[in-house]
Formats: structure tokens, sequence, C-alpha cells
């Protein structure tokens, strides 16, 4: 099994800081950001703990790195050991869905930081596109003009924008953002 956007993302069941979980029990009928940490007390990872609020899960025996292919079969089934640049690969931010796809995800090397403004950016363009037929350009922001999606003939478009709207080149049909 591959994971790519479009994938249903693989239920684990793993003990948390709330207990254990069931993943897809846990999640619900909310979004999800799922992001992992190659091993403990690792400096840039350390400075990533403190800024959102979230549970942790164990992952000793590295089923759920696996699961999420961050980690080939041939790792072992055991964190002990092993280096931060033995997981380097661990570094991968999913978002899931409602409906329990994954609906973007991208790694980090263990160099860089993650930058979640736009994390949530892009949790807020995903969350605005699974909406509405739009879609959000280059350095969106949650209150700027969207793009009229591709998929969306004009005829439709009229339909759905009837105080139109602007177009610097035909394929580029920009309104201010529904809902």
């Amino acid at each position: 099994m591959s994971i790519r956007i479009g994938s249903i993302a693989p239920d684990f069941e793993a003990d948390s800081t709330q207990g254990r979980i069931r993943f897809h029990q846990w999640i619900g009928d909310s979004w999800c950001v799922l992001f992992s940490h190659p091993k403990d007390f690792t400096p840039v990872c350390t400075t990533e703990l403190a800024a959102p609020n979230y549970p942790l899960i164990g992952d000793p025996e590295l089923r759920i790195a696996k699961l999420y292919e961050m980690l080939p079969e041939a790792a072992g089934s055991s964190s002990s050991g092993r280096t931060p640049a033995d997981n380097q690969t661990v570094r991968t931010v999913f978002v899931i869905g409602l409906d329990k796809t994954i609906k973007a995800m991208f790694s980090y090397p263990m160099t860089t930081g993650r930058n979640f403004d736009e994390v949530l950016r892009l949790l807020d363009s995903i969350q605005l596109t699974a909406r509405f037929r739009v879609a959000t350009p280059v350095n969106w922001k949650q209150g700027e003009d969207v793009i009229i999606a591709g998929s969306v003939s004009d005829e439709e478009a009229k339909k759905l924008y009837p105080k139109g709207w602007r177009a610097p080149k035909p394929y580029v049909r920009i309104v201010p953002p529904p809902g």
C-alpha cells in the first residue's frame, strides 16, 4: 500500500498522552493533522513540541512510522538504539480530512523546523476548497480572494457567482471568498 494524497489514512491503536487511542475513532468527525518526530531530545523537534496543543502518540516499535511509510520495513521493530539520523525520514506532516483520507502531506529535513503558520494556512485552504468549488492562489490567506476551480464551466460559474469575476487570464477567474 502506498500513502498518497487521496489514500485512506491508515488506522492504528497506540498509547498516547490521552491514554490508549484507536486513531480513526479518536479523529471522529474532525479534521486531523498528524505529524511525527524522529527521536526524543532532538533540537529542532524540541522547538516544535511547544508550538501547538495536541496529544503525543508513542511508537516505540516503529509500527506507525512504517504504516505511514516514513520508515522501511527493514528498519527493525524497536526505536531503542536508533539515532535521529536513522529516523530522519520520520518528519512528515499528514493532513487528514473528514472522510479519513489524506488531503496533504509534506516532509521536512531534520535541520528545518516546521512552519505551523503554513500548516494552518494549508488546513484553511483545504477546508475551504472541500466546501466550495474554488482553489487558493499562491500565498493565499483566509479571507483573501480565491480562484474558481478549473472544473467549473463559465456557465456554471455564472450561476455560482452572479456578480461575476475578474479574469486576468481566461482560465484564472478570481472571486471574493465564498461563505
